[in-house]
């Protein structure tokens, strides 16, 4: 519970027992399954990261599968948006939950062929989109890294405009990364997500 949510049962301990009482009720003639499900869909909403990972725990306990929370996640795109959608799929995966690994869900990564690698030039960031993903190429002293385009904070996309003096700062909050590295270097503590990638027969492939 937040410091404010506590202060207010505190503060106004009538009110608040029947707001708790409402929500109890609101719920009361759906399934648990369907009442946690929704649950899940309304802290996304609110990009609420402690509440999602309680819920979606209630909700596997309930009996739902990760394929059905992911279903749920889909199935609200129009209210919640896919920047929202891939947030939460993100806090999941960090989380280690492994009912989501993509082992658990029947499906694998692959390589993906992002160009030729002569195209990316030193100190350059490129923007690829391939197989339903965006994803930022630099290369630095040779080496190549392949980066998620949005800002690990609230998952915010980073246009390739923003790019200045090799950092590359989000425009919705100023955190700003290295793009050798990855690493953010002000404004927050978590780095550019990287995925592996190589170079083989000249082109680039990144691994998702």
């Amino acid at each position: 519970m937040s410091k404010a949510l506590d202060y207010l049962v505190k503060a106004r301990p009538e009110a608040m027992t029947h707001y708790f009482s409402f929500l109890k009720d609101a719920g009361s003639k759906l399934e648990p399954k369907t009442r946690s499900l929704i649950s899940v869909i309304t802290k996304v909403h609110a990009q609420t990261e402690r509440g999602l990972k309680q819920y979606v725990k209630r909700a596997l306990n309930d009996g739902a599968s990760a394929a059905e929370i992911l279903d749920a996640l889909l199935m609200a795109f129009p209210a919640l948006g896919l920047a929202k959608i891939v947030w939460a799929v993100d806090v999941l995966l960090e989380a280690g939950m492994p009912e989501f690994s993509l082992e658990a869900l029947g499906a694998k990564p692959e390589w993906h062929r992002l160009g030729e690698a002569e195209t990316f030039r030193e100190g350059s960031m490129t923007r690829v989109e391939l197989a339903g993903r965006n994803v930022l190429v630099t290369r630095t002293k040779g080496e190549i890294a392949v980066y998620d385009t949005h800002c690990p904070h609230q998952r915010t996309p980073i246009p390739l405009e923003a790019l200045a003096g090799g950092k590359l700062k989000c425009p919705k909050h100023g955190w700003t990364f290295d793009i050798a590295s990855g690493a953010c270097t002000s404004g927050g503590e978590r780095p550019l997500k990287r995925y592996e990638s190589k170079v083989e027969a000249g082109g680039v492939l990144a691994y998702w």
